[in-house]
């Protein structure tokens, strides 16, 4: 009986350990997409910005503005939105299943149509699983 309850405790043990490793594996892909996604903010690469944004995806601004997928990748890529570098902070990110839930603080050095700024917003990112990558899909900030 003793073996008995010894098996169990170490069964229970090992997967609770590939629990844990596979919610790293999440989290760390998922740390990954947000990476790609602020390298192609930086870069404006047009491809970059579409394979990371979701078809369906919901961008919203500090000021209330909402964009979609299309409106979203034109203003970086055409440079409308140009941003010199991004410094993201306190991040933590959430994963269920097939959905990531992202918080940041994100500041970032911009040069908008050649004006310089600054900007500094608390973001939520919500990125899905799609044709087995993570996609962006929700996008909201707020003024930090």
């Amino acid at each position: 009986m003793k073996n008995y309850f010894l098996f169990l405790f170490f069964i229970a043990f090992i997967l609770s350990n590939q629990n844990s490793y596979a919610q790293s594996s999440k989290t760390s892909s998922i740390e990954i997409a947000v990476d790609q996604l602020k390298e192609a903010m930086l870069s404006g690469d047009r491809l970059q910005l579409e394979k990371i944004a979701s078809d369906h995806l919901s961008y919203g601004h500090s000021g209330g503005h909402i964009e979609g997928k299309a409106e979203f990748v034109e203003k970086i890529a055409s440079g409308k939105s140009d941003f010199v570098s991004i410094e993201i902070t306190e991040q933590t990110i959430h994963v269920t299943r097939k959905t990531a839930i992202v918080r940041h603080v994100f500041n970032a050095v911009t040069n908008d149509g050649g004006k310089p700024g600054n900007v500094k917003l608390k973001v939520l990112l919500v990125f899905s699983i799609e044709q087995g990558q993570w996609r962006m899909l929700a996008r909201q900030a707020v003024k930090a």
